[in-house]
């Protein structure tokens, strides 16, 4: 899993049909401290997740597959999570 920051959400009036009755979002991967770690990439979002959120991303086909759809469809990432709180143990 993923830990990133919403950054907006996406409209579309043309796509492929797995797609419609998903909201898709654009997320910013983050280091445990709120820093940007990598680039930007899209994601379905079944948390209810909005601009600003920190969020749990499961960035794997298959995963993102069983949650929205079939095993054929394109789906590749998916906001599973709205991350309330990060605790980091530097002792460790």
């Amino acid at each position: 899993m993923i830990l990133a920051r919403v950054k907006g959400n996406v409209v579309s009036t043309a796509k492929h049909p797995c797609f419609e009755g998903h909201k898709i979002m654009i997320v910013q991967p983050v280091d445990p401290y709120g820093e940007d770690k990598g680039a930007s990439f899209l994601s379905c979002d079944v948390a209810q997740s909005g601009p600003g959120d920190l969020v749990l991303v499961q960035q794997e086909g298959n995963t993102a597959r069983q949650l929205l759809g079939k095993k054929s469809d394109p789906f590749h990432a998916v906001i599973v999570g709205i991350v309330d709180e990060v605790h980091v143990n530097k002792d460790i």
